[in-house]
């Protein structure tokens, strides 16, 4: 039989009710006892029924996290951190892993609710999902604008697609394209866009953006379609590389003929590919600064801000050094 809570007290020489302060750390409890306590809890192999405590002390200690993969570099090292941070802070996270999907995204909230988690941070995000409205779940979306009222955390998407752009110009290139994922999604990376076409009419240059949904024919179309093209920002290091590919694979000597900037510089790409020149998110500050705003949320404080932007560094490589 599993010990109880009686067996414990019986063992470490206290009552029951002491044996439950200590697992609730409520009022005051000497040193002494606490580690008789815990000894007593060890020798016995106890361990506290979570789902008991967290009635009546009225939290789970659970986060959910909502993304759209973990195959994605970006978003697999925002969950290392994110993980990481909340298991220092005494909670555990249950991932989710949309696919891009509404109806996992809509299943998984559910589902998140039904486990009463004490908050969710989110990096997915389908049009038209009302559970996000529910003004008792706390909610961080992490570069998705999930609603009006739920406060959003991300890097300087428009300060970095302009440092991208104007490093192209720089460097010389006159026929820059922007290559980016769905526009439709409203998504602060949507300024990187918008950095771009801006910073290329203010240099007297004609924007130019393809758009990529998975659709790996956009990579042929676009040097179809442009063969004097010489510069090529993308929205991050993913698409990045499938230019890298697609340029080699015609024969273009990159950077001599071509110039190539990604975005995120997330510690895989900087392994994989080192030559890549690439806006580097701050993707631990992102995690930390989420966190933080999601336990204030939890914790019923609103002094935090409903959109936080976080500056993003340069880091140039070889694919635009010459």
């Amino acid at each position: 039989m599993k010990p109880k809570i009686e067996d414990v007290a019986k063992v470490a020489g206290v009552s029951p009710t002491t044996v439950s302060r200590v697992l609730n750390n409520r009022g005051y409890i000497g040193d002494k006892t606490r580690e008789k306590v815990h000894k007593a809890m060890e020798e016995l192999n106890y361990y506290p029924n979570e789902v008991a405590r967290s009635l009546f002390i009225k939290k789970t200690f659970l986060i959910g996290l909502i993304f759209p993969t973990t195959s994605n570099p970006f978003y697999g090292q925002l969950i290392f951190h994110l993980e990481n941070i909340a298991a220092s802070l005494g909670y555990k996270v249950l991932l989710c892993n949309s696919q891009g999907r509404e109806d996992k995204e809509r299943g998984y909230l559910k589902m998140l609710q039904r486990n009463q988690v004490d908050g969710i941070i989110a990096g997915a995000h389908n049009k038209g999902i009302k559970e996000y409205e529910d003004p008792n779940l706390p909610v961080v979306g992490i570069d998705r604008y999930l609603s009006k009222k739920i406060p959003v955390v991300s890097s300087d998407n428009y300060q970095g697609g302009e440092k991208a752009t104007q490093l192209l110009i720089n460097k010389g290139c006159k026929t820059i394209i922007h290559i980016n994922g769905p526009i439709s999604l409203e998504t602060p990376a949507n300024k990187r866009r918008k950095a771009y076409e801006e910073v290329m009419k203010n240099n007297q240059l004609t924007p130019l953006t393809y758009e990529y949904d998975s659709n790996d024919s956009v990579f042929s179309r676009l040097f179809n379609e442009n063969p004097e093209v010489d510069g090529i920002f993308a929205s991050d290091d993913l698409i990045a590389s499938r230019v890298m590919q697609e340029a080699r694979r015609r024969g273009i000597d990159i950077p001599t003929q071509l110039k190539v900037i990604g975005y995120d510089g997330t510690e895989t790409t900087r392994l994989l590919l080192p030559e890549l020149s690439t806006v580097e998110q701050p993707i631990r500050d992102i995690a930390v600064i989420a966190l933080e705003i999601l336990l204030k949320q939890i914790n019923n404080e609103e002094d935090f801000q409903s959109e936080t932007i976080i500056p993003v560094r340069l880091i140039e490589s070889d694919t635009t050094r010459k």
